[in-house]
């Protein structure tokens, strides 16, 4: 520790703490409701639909991602049997219906991939013995000189968009013409932009033109490397933090470090290609944009800088510095130098429902917006900019300059940051800006507006699954993901003193991790409660309150989810008597503890 504790008893205990514990309570029993409704004995999800081609897999998965984070937080102690029955009773399921080889996904793109395995990350985070051999054995899967083919060692890439136990899988599967009655795909346009004859969505109801857009994206986007790729790094740092083996670091310091090359040749402007034989722009006439899930389509921005976050925060976990950040953060500020003020435009904007649900009418106000999307004709798309990306920046770097870039946003960006938003998502995340406001000192009611706003979630979602009491009718695989009633952001932030988890594959970083020393488990004891209050350069503060008028409890706090962090000389303990509340500041160092001289026990 690096300050004296200091500890005074209550009468009225604080409403943030009240309000924490009603949560952890009402999660408590939230989520054995969804498996009472939802699932079978086995933990598989009860579904008698059709899967189709190589989707769906993380449709199955995703329903309990964060499931083992609320247990390491301070769920039920039965929440763990719980998450280790679904994984296995899913993991059967899918296997039964062809989609997996050796437990591991055949092969698909890793926007998807990273979906799926967000809840083996948090699996491994909350019992790191019993998924030892699952995380070295899925890891190999994509070390250069695997079996599978999947990397190509010499080239620094991976082979295909969809890799996986099957090994690069050619294509993108599009076994189908790809129509213009495609209506769910029609807003992010034509998936290529350069055939001849095929200029807008509508040249798609022509069936030759169909034909041929499929054949041509099977041939052009289903071949060579893309940013996404790069989320792969998260499964091979999750067998690194078994062992330290080498072979595994090798990987994520070589994989990163040719995305660096890529990215500084084109002017630090991350690009979205890479042909077979290892050049970017080769399957479209040279151009750095063009590729799957990459600057054009579908998605742009979101889908690139995302992965590289991903990977960047995994070479920093690895080696302990936080060089790796410069790429993303590249590509951040290059959007950020043609953001412009206006309101969001649907017809300019293909996530405005998503901005909508967020911001409301603020989506007609004076918005900083950033173009997402670049093709032919030049950049569009423009939406603003997804504040979990700069808020990553600063947690995991701690660089003022980051720091400033917040601030900037904050005030540049034309909507609030300081207020609390009804809002919930499949990703669960969103939330930063307040959050980010309370730890720069300007919003100081957002625990008690958080926690209430969650607690109004978990009402939502239980009442959405009293309307959807029966498994999913028809082939909806999608059923299960916006039923989930388990909500962690808040709890991540206040108790963790981190952003959440990056949806499409990151690990579960936190600044603090807790055991119950009493109970020798993860998380908070019952009746205790915490609140991260500051983070800076130096270190953060850390509230603790014990509720219980009769049972003292013992704490101890960890640096990081996995021991990345050094938090001072003594052993985190912390004593807390009956109707307490303890406050401490704590020294908390950037990466590099556990790069240097810690391994996960197992």
């Amino acid at each position: 520790m690096s300050s004296t504790p200091i500890t005074s008893t209550f009468t009225e205990p604080p409403r943030w703490a009240v309000l924490q514990r009603e949560l952890f309570d009402a999660l408590d029993a939230a989520w054995r409701q969804f498996e009472d409704l939802y699932c079978a004995p086995d933990g598989s999800l009860v579904y008698d639909g059709q899967t189709v081609g190589r989707d769906g897999v993380d449709d199955f998965y995703e329903p309990f991602f964060n499931w083992p984070a609320l247990y390491t937080l301070g769920g039920a102690d039965d929440l763990l049997d719980a998450c280790k029955r679904h994984w296995n009773g899913v993991t059967g399921q899918l296997e039964q219906r062809g989609m997996l080889t050796g437990g591991y996904e055949n092969g698909y793109d890793w926007f998807h991939q990273g979906e799926s395995l967000l809840f083996f990350y948090n699996l491994c985070a909350a019992d790191p013995a019993t998924f030892r051999e699952q995380a070295l054995r899925f890891a190999d899967l994509f070390l250069p000189g695997s079996p599978t083919g999947n990397y190509d060692g010499g080239r620094h890439m991976m082979r295909a968009p969809h890799v996986g136990a099957l090994g690069p899988r050619p294509g993108l599967g599009e076994d189908r013409p790809y129509s213009a009655g495609n209506l769910g795909m029609r807003k992010y346009g034509l998936p290529l932009r350069d055939l001849d004859g095929i200029r807008t969505w509508e040249d798609l109801a022509d069936e030759g033109n169909a034909q041929r857009m499929a054949d041509a994206m099977n041939t052009r986007l289903g071949t060579g490397d893309i940013p996404l790729n790069l989320a792969a790094t998260s499964l091979v740092t999750n067998a690194w933090l078994y062992d330290h083996d080498e072979r595994y670091a090798a990987f994520v310091l070589d994989y990163v470090a040719a995305w660096q090359v890529r990215a500084a040749a084109n002017g630090g402007l991350l690009p979205d290609n890479v042909g077979p034989s290892g050049r970017v722009g080769e399957l479209h006439d040279g151009r750095w944009y063009g590729g799957h899930y990459g600057w054009t389509w579908p998605h742009g921005l979101y889908s690139v800088v995302a992965p590289a976050l991903v990977a960047a925060l995994n070479h920093t976990l690895v080696t302990g510095h936080p060089d790796s950040l410069g790429l993303p953060r590249a590509t951040v500020d290059a959007a950020l130098s043609r953001a412009r003020l206006g309101p969001l435009d649907p017809d300019d904007c293909t996530f405005f429902d998503h901005w909508h649900d967020r911001l409301g009418a603020e989506t007609g106000s004076d918005l900083l917006v950033v173009p997402y999307r670049r093709d032919l004709d030049g950049w569009f798309d423009h939406q603003p900019l997804p504040p979990a990306y700069p808020a990553w920046l600063w947690w995991a770097g701690r660089d003022p300059a980051d720091r400033q870039r917040l601030d900037d946003l904050a005030a540049r960006s034309g909507y609030d940051w300081r207020r609390v938003r009804a809002f919930r998502e499949k990703e669960e995340g969103g939330h930063e800006p307040p959050w980010l406001r309370y730890l720069a000192g300007d919003n100081p009611d957002y625990p008690v507006r958080a926690l209430e706003m969650a607690l109004d979630q978990v009402r939502t979602r239980l009442a959405a699954m009293a309307d959807r009491p029966t498994p999913p009718p028809g082939d909806d695989i999608h059923w299960w993901q916006n039923l989930n009633p388990v909500v962690t952001e808040v709890l991540t932030q206040l108790i963790g003193g981190a952003p959440q988890q990056l949806y499409n594959g990151g690990l579960p970083l936190t600044l603090l991790r807790w055991t119950d020393a009493g109970r020798g488990r993860p998380g908070l004891p019952p009746d205790v409660a915490a609140l991260v209050s500051t983070i800076d350069n130096d270190g953060l503060t850390v509230e603790v309150v014990n509720l219980s008028p009769g049972t003292e409890h013992d704490v101890v706090l960890t640096g990081g989810m996995y021991g990345e962090h050094t938090i001072g000389p003594s052993d985190g303990h912390l004593h807390l008597p009956p109707r307490t509340a303890t406050t401490v500041r704590l020294t908390v160092d950037r990466f590099g503890a556990l790069a240097h001289h810690q391994r996960r026990s197992t």
